[in-house]
């Protein structure tokens, strides 16, 4: 991998590699973008099989902050890490502590949570030598489980889906399949029996489909009979890249609205969604409801704030909505263009700026 190279070709800023021989701390810090505010995004803890691809993770990673960011109207940019490392077996205390030294040593440029492979507790663990994280416990200020406000976002989201494709954002008698009953789909399960939705439910884990079942009457399938179902939305709440060529052709939904992270196998299945009349809430802003909620720390968390917050995700999807008619473009493309749109606005903004300063320190010599 060149990594100058990748980084000219998709506009990154800085990289930085973290080293901590006595705990064993292997850290890639990318930060793609800070036109807009710091770089947010969390830290992913994971078992690469090369120093190659744990770049180019981050690389990835920290872009797809940048956009999401940039869709959920935050003031701030893009970043990511990742630790080379076992979760399960890697971690100590020495470890988060160095490197939450690192990220103090930049000043604020990038600030962190926890994702994949990490806890509350490690945020916690990093919180001890940097204020520049979030998602630490609710004794530091923090706001918690972000599994509720998530599963918000993509319930106000999935209504403004909704009216796009019925007319109307009531989900009161539609039939909602739902892949995956983890804890954010839950708590969105929860907001959709409360409207008067019909559930239909599948998950690896029983026990949780049985929950649903008996919490909200929801009934269940196979796993590989979700994509069949008679319904009006299907909820992708999973394992991404559910949405490919063998399920749209199965699907009998007109609406895609749900939680999982990367639901296109690739970029030419929203294409396809777009060509077949299936509206698509696009992933990354759909289910932003946690970005919001945890970038609310930085001001002193206050709930109500941030779930106002929060409900702004359906007038993002429906901005995405009249971008992609305006434009004629899949919705995913929209997506990308709301949040380019924004950060031009502001790169413009700043330019114009600093050429208003230099030309009034021009008059005054």
């Amino acid at each position: 991998m060149k990594l100058f190279t990748y980084m000219e070709e998709y506009d990154y800023e800085q990289v930085v590699v973290c080293q901590d021989q006595e705990s064993g701390l292997k850290a890639i810090i990318a930060i793609h973008d800070t036109t807009l505010g710091p770089a947010l995004g969390g830290t992913r803890m994971w078992t690469y099989a090369t120093e190659e691809a744990a770049f180019e993770d981050a690389l990835r990673l920290a872009k797809g902050m940048t956009y999401k960011n940039a869709a959920a109207g935050l003031n701030l940019g893009g970043g990511k890490t990742v630790i080379i490392g076992d979760p399960k077996k890697d971690k100590n205390e020495a470890m988060f502590r160095a490197f939450g030294r690192f990220i103090q040593g930049l000043n604020g440029r990038y600030i962190t949570a926890e994702d994949v492979g990490t806890t509350v507790e490690d945020m916690d663990l990093v919180y001890s030598e940097t204020d520049y994280v979030t998602g630490v416990s609710p004794a530091f200020g923090s706001s918690g489980n972000p599994s509720p406000v998530t599963a918000y976002g993509v319930y106000v989201g999935m209504k403004a889906a909704a009216k796009k494709a019925f007319g109307s954002d009531s989900l009161k008698g539609k039939t909602v399949a739902v892949q995956g009953i983890g804890n954010v789909a839950y708590n969105m399960c929860r907001y959709l029996h409360e409207e008067g939705a019909s559930l239909v439910v599948t998950d690896i884990n029983q026990d949780s489909v049985q929950r649903a079942v008996n919490e909200f009457g929801a009934k269940a399938v196979d796993v590989n009979d979700i994509y069949d179902v008679e319904a009006d939305i299907y909820s992708p709440c999973a394992l991404g890249a559910t949405v490919n060529d063998d399920t749209i052709s199965r699907l009998k939904a007109g609406v895609i609205a749900g939680a999982a992270n990367n639901q296109l196998l690739e970029n030419r299945h929203g294409d396809v969604l777009q060509e077949k009349g299936i509206v698509y809430a696009p992933d990354y802003v759909i289910n932003s409801g946690g970005v919001i909620n945890v970038a609310d720390e930085l001001l002193g968390y206050n709930r109500d704030r941030a779930m106002k917050k929060v409900e702004t995700i359906y007038d993002s999807i429906e901005k995405i909505f009249a971008i992609s008619e305006r434009d004629n473009i899949p919705t995913y493309a929209a997506a990308n263009r709301l949040a380019e749109e924004r950060i031009e606005t502001m790169r413009k903004s700043r330019r114009q700026f600093l050429q208003n300063g230099m030309n009034i320190l021009s008059r005054g010599r």
